[in-house]
């Protein structure tokens, strides 16, 4: 479903699509179609609105997944609990469902400071892009990164 008129021979140059990753392969297809210059702008123009919008719609579908997954697996852990609590280790079994019990170790860490730095991981340092922004604005020298002017495309 297009939100807007699409001519046919635009969307005809999907046809070499990385399945994974959308990206177009055949840029040689959209670029020897032959139509009026203002007519094959307005047409991708319109074709990157229609992708974004679809984008937009499944980011939000997936985002609800997310949220209905999480839900889900937090009532199963609450259960889990609740039936621990409720077996305190004893065997259950019937024609649907049998549960048993496993043990397993884990680390409680009380003070990781107390530990040699054998026993730690540290993570790559990460840049704040936003504070060395408005370093770099306000004139501040830094070595290392520079300011850089884009031009960013607006379709609306």
């Amino acid at each position: 479903m297009n939100l807007y008129e699409i001519n046919a021979e635009i969307l005809n140059c999907m046809d070499e699509v990385d399945e994974e990753t959308g990206e177009l392969l055949n840029w040689e297809k959209l670029d020897a179609l032959v139509m009026e210059r203002d007519k094959k702008i307005e047409g991708i123009a319109c074709w990157i609105k229609d992708l974004i919008a679809e984008g937009k719609a499944l980011k939000e579908e997936k985002d609800s997944f997310a949220k209905r997954q999480k839900a889900a697996e937090n009532k199963a852990e609450q259960l889990k609990k609740y039936l621990t609590n409720a077996l305190q280790g004893e065997k259950f079994k019937t024609e649907k469902v049998a549960i048993s019990w496993k043990k397993s170790e884990s680390v409680e860490v009380k003070d990781w400071k107390q530990l040699e730095d054998d026993y730690l991981r540290y993570k790559e340092p990460e840049v704040d892009k936003t504070a060395v922004k408005i370093a770099l604005k306000n004139g501040l020298p830094l070595n290392g990164v520079r300011l850089v002017e884009k031009k960013n495309i607006q379709i609306k």
